[in-house]
Formats: C-alpha cells, sequence, structure tokens
C-alpha cells in the first residue's frame, strides 16, 4: 500500500512538472512574441557616440554630395564620414612608418604625408573610374533578355521595368526601383528614363535608352530588338572580360613599378645612417623631383597602354 502511494505522488510530481514546463515554455514564446511587437511599435532608439553624430551630420552636408557621388561611381560602400576617418588613420599609420621605423625627419614625413592621403585620393577614384558603370553595364544583358520575355508574354514597358525592378539585384535593380516609383507617381516614361540616362553615361546604356524610346514611339518587335541586344551585349561582355583577363599583368605591374623604388629608398635610409640627407640639398631636390615625376609617368603611360576600349 506505502509502496502504490509512493508510485502516485511520484506520478503526479511528474506529471505537475511536465504541466509546469509546458506553461513556461507558453509564457517564454508568448513574451518573445510581444517583445519583438513592441520593438517594432516603438522602436527603440540605441544611444550615438559624439563621432557617430558628427559623421552623421557630415554625411547629410552639402559638402559630401561630391564625396557620396565619387564613392558611388567607384563602388565603394562606404560613407563619407568613413571615409575620412580612413584617412585619419592612415595619416597615423604612415606618421608611424616613416618616422619611427624609416627614421626620416620630422619635418620631412610632415611634407610626405598629405601628399601621399592627396595622391591616393585621386589614384583610388583614378583606378576604380566608373566601377558603377561597369556593374550597371555588366546588368544590362540579362535586363533586356527579362524585358523581352515580358513583352513576349503580352507585359507593356511599364509593366516589365517593375519586374525588372523585383527580379534584378543591386545596383542596376535600385535604379529600376526608382523608375517604377517615379512611374507609379505619373511621372512619363521618357523623363523617367532620360533623369537616368544622366546617371550612366556609358554607350551600352545610352543605346538601351535610345532602343526603347524609340521602339515605344515607333512600333515594332520589342522583344526581337531586346533579344538582339541582350546577345550583343553579351557578346561585349566576354570581349572587355577577355582584354581585362589579358592585361590584368601589366596593370599590376604599373602599381608595383611606381612603389618598389620608393620602398628601396625608405629600408636604405633605415640600414644606413643619412641616406636621404643629400635630398635637402638643392641638387637632390631636382633628382628627386625629376625621380618621382618619371614615377607618375611610367604609371600613367602603363596604364594608357593596357586601357583598350572596345
Amino acid at each position: 500500500m506505502q509502496l502504490l502511494t509512493v508510485s502516485i505522488l511520484y506520478s503526479l510530481a511528474i506529471l505537475c512538472f511536465l504541466w509546469g514546463l509546458y506553461f513556461f515554455l507558453g509564457y517564454r514564446s508568448q513574451k518573445r512574441e510581444w517583445k519583438q511587437k513592441v520593438n517594432e511599435w516603438y522602436p527603440e532608439q540605441k544611444r550615438k557616440s559624439s563621432i557617430s553624430v558628427i559623421g552623421d551630420r557630415f554625411d547629410q552636408s552639402k559638402m559630401a554630395e561630391s564625396l557620396t557621388m565619387k564613392l558611388q561611381n567607384s563602388n565603394l560602400h562606404l560613407l563619407p564620414s568613413e571615409y575620412l576617418g580612413i584617412h585619419v588613420l592612415g595619416a597615423l599609420v604612415l606618421f608611424v612608418l616613416l618616422f619611427n621605423i624609416f627614421k626620416l625627419p620630422i619635418k620631412l614625413v610632415i611634407l610626405i604625408i598629405p601628399g601621399i592621403l592627396i595622391a591616393s585620393h585621386f589614384l583610388l577614384f583614378y583606378l576604380r573610374k566608373n566601377k558603377y558603370e561597369e556593374r550597371f553595364n555588366n546588368q544590362l544583358a540579362d535586363i533586356c533578355r527579362l524585358l523581352g520575355n515580358g513583352a513576349r508574354s503580352g507585359l507593356t514597358i511599364n509593366q516589365g521595368i517593375e519586374m525588372a525592378a523585383r527580379e534584378v539585384p543591386s545596383p542596376a535593380g535600385d535604379e529600376f526601383r526608382r523608375i517604377a516609383n517615379e512611374l507609379k507617381l505619373g511621372v512619363p516614361l521618357e523623363t523617367a528614363l532620360r533623369s537616368m540616362q544622366k546617371r550612366n553615361q556609358s554607350r551600352e546604356f545610352q543605346l538601351f535608352i535610345a532602343t526603347i524610346l524609340i521602339q515605344k514611339k515607333t512600333g515594332g518587335n520589342l522583344a526581337a530588338t531586346l533579344d538582339s541586344m541582350s546577345s550583343t551585349l553579351e557578346d561585349r561582355k566576354i570581349l572587355n572580360q577577355t582584354i581585362k583577363t589579358m592585361t590584368s599583368e601589366q596593370r599590376y605591374i604599373s602599381i608595383i613599378v611606381p612603389v618598389m623604388p620608393i620602398f628601396i629608398v625608405l629600408m636604405m635610409n633605415n640600414i644606413i645612417d643619412g641616406f636621404t640627407d643629400s635630398l635637402r640639398t638643392v641638387p637632390g631636390m631636382i633628382i628627386l623631383g625629376l625621380f618621382l615625376s618619371g614615377i607618375v609617368l611610367s604609371f600613367f603611360l602603363i596604364r594608357k597602354i593596357t586601357n583598350i576600349k572596345v
């Protein structure tokens, strides 16, 4: 009898434990759902540091507009404040390298660092010029194919643009989403396309816009025209990629050749005390000017030779 009582109490204890565990898990799930809803209704404002606040203000100012456009055209996913912060960090790193490691005089270091930062700024945007347009143009063949299939299935150009805005990834998807929103607001198709044409000056995109506008005005088989353009753009993309692959060695040489002599001079100055003292004299400054001019000239000549346009 006593054993039976213990068994019943043990079973009831297990049952109560399972029942309590069930309600506890249900309470946690309900609490999580309510917390998500509260966060959606009343989003929590995270506290920002003073540096972040200053950076946000700079990003929204008119001074940062041109820099924002340059970063976008270079396909650099950075805010203007982040870009300037990288330059400040680079200046500190250069100061440590030139003064503490390569043992250059402090006055020379103060003169060299701004020159390196300014040169790197212009060199970066020169090397990555029109990268945004290149990524956009690489997607034009898929966009033409998508619009052609839409026209073949009975969709209008406006409906095809909305479909491209949903299906195509960034950066072309962002531009087509902008056009789709403008069309919904009643902006004429030609006006919307002309505004996007100003943001992309490449020949491929000019041909794409002209084809759509001409077909819209004169009529004709839009699907066949877009399919033909898609094949042409695909062939051009393959040819450009082949040329880029064949000239990749020369493009890397154009960067390595100017950097190597400067690195050797700095290492020799670190090994031999006073190696760069002669550069402070008038003949040394003349030789230094000729040396830097030759480096810059060799860089641009090699880049010009390898820049083959199709």
